[in-house]
């Protein structure tokens, strides 16, 4: 499979409804589960798939993504893996950036050249699903397709938020509709499984993901300025090009919006979550010499805990919480991602923040918290209070934003003793 397939990751754009967490780094550097990165997703899906020839391409806020792409995939020297990143780049040919999907891609097809490959697959760079891409190209190669489409079903509710598409007996897909409205919806429902028809899940929906043979990309960009896959590309080459629908009926969820990720991310603490982290297909993240987590006197339930935490906390539940975190001791937590630290802060360092009564990394002592995601490196003092709920209003309130009750504390924020939020 390696030898037939590259495979291009879109880091995407400026992620604006993910703010604050993209404020200083790209989607796909968002880190996910307490210990990995959004990019870590797609690109463990093609390594477990066998394909190892990827590149990401990114635009906005991409050095931490590319700090994290340079530390985490390394490859024996004997083979042509590689994970490698092409950032937007202007050329005396090119004086732009990226102007959308099919856009990042032509600008990156030169790198492309050299290598030797019959099928480009084009993934996004901010989804949660665990895929066999093999069985993906098979099908593309068993239908003769020139371009295929992942999709999956979804009901009236979603429908409005992708692209929808109809095919024929044989799968290939013969219409097209970008978002539709309600009313817009009769006669667009699909043959689906009895499973997917239960859930009032009858519309195919467009994942994002594609697979397009060689000479079909190149055809389709060179020579003109179509800049986007969903909008431009695809409809277009509907009826001129042989399109195919791989329908996946399995976990997916497009991390786009702070209440997605933290649904994503709270729902991995489920008994039976519908993202399984403990599948023998594995997600690969940087190699972290860290040691275990230690924990005295908490309560948990339905929690994840990373490596590295030391946990004085009186009870965790519904939570995730990443690695080197420190939590003090009668701290409640509840319903709340803690994406941990980037390092630790020594003896001494902590004893001199508790002499000038500075919050410590971490979150401290007595605190309660429910319906919140701390990001990375939050000072938290003690008997601070970070109550989400529907009674808040959204909002950027300087060290903090509120988004559909979802409270968000920043990257390095600092919450004084005794806040009540």
């Amino acid at each position: 499979m390696s030898s037939k397939v590259i495979c291009i990751v879109l880091g995407g754009g400026q992620g604006s409804r993910l703010f604050p967490l993209t404020a200083t780094r790209s989607k796909p550097a968002v880190p996910i589960a307490g210990k990995y990165r959004l990019v870590d997703i797609p690109i463990s899906n093609c390594i477990n798939s066998g394909i190892e020839r990827i590149y990401v391409l990114t635009q906005f806020n991409s050095a931490s993504l590319n700090k994290h792409i340079k530390n985490t995939y390394h490859f024996s020297v004997f083979s042509e893996s590689f994970v490698d990143i092409l950032a937007a780049e202007q050329t005396p040919h090119n004086t732009t950036w990226f102007q959308g999907t099919a856009d990042a891609v032509r600008q990156s097809l030169h790198h492309l050249a050299p290598h030797e490959f019959d099928y480009v697959l084009i993934l996004s760079g901010d989804q949660l699903y665990q895929m066999d891409f093999c069985k993906m190209i098979d099908e593309h190669e068993a239908k003769g397709a020139e371009i295929s489409i992942a999709t999956i079903p979804v009901d009236e509710a979603d429908s409005a938020g992708f692209g929808i598409l109809k095919t024929d007996e044989n799968q290939m897909i013969t219409s097209f509709i970008e978002k539709p409205k309600k009313d817009m919806l009769p006669g667009w429902d699909s043959e689906v499984s009895d499973e997917m028809k239960s859930q009032g899940r009858i519309y195919l929906a467009s994942m994002g993901i594609y697979i397009f043979n060689r000479k079909t990309l190149y055809e389709l960009l060179e020579g003109n300025t179509r800049t986007d896959f969903g909008k431009e590309i695809i409809p277009q080459s509907i009826g001129t090009h042989k399109i195919l629908s791989y329908q996946y009926e399995g976990y997916w969820t497009d991390i786009g919006s702070i209440p997605s990720f933290f649904d994503a991310n709270l729902g991995l603490t489920d008994e039976i979550p519908q993202f399984n982290l403990f599948d023998k297909r594995s997600i690969f993240s940087r190699a972290r010499m860290l040691p275990p987590s230690k924990l005295s006197g908490t309560s948990l339930h339905n929690a994840m805990i990373s490596d590295g935490c030391i946990i004085h906390a009186a009870h965790i539940s519904r939570s995730v919480i990443g690695i080197r975190t420190r939590i003090g001791v009668g701290t409640t937590i509840l319903n709340t991602y803690v994406m941990g630290n980037d390092y630790y802060q020594n003896l001494e360092q902590i004893e001199e923040y508790k002499l000038q009564n500075k919050p410590l990394m971490g979150v401290g002592e007595r605190c309660y918290i429910n319906n919140a995601i701390l990001d990375k490196n939050c000072y938290i003092g003690n008997d601070v209070k970070i109550n989400g709920g529907s009674h808040l209003e959204d909002g950027d309130f300087g060290t903090y934003t509120v988004t559909e009750g979802i409270i968000v504390v920043k990257k390095n924020a600092v919450i004084q003793s005794g806040t009540i939020i």
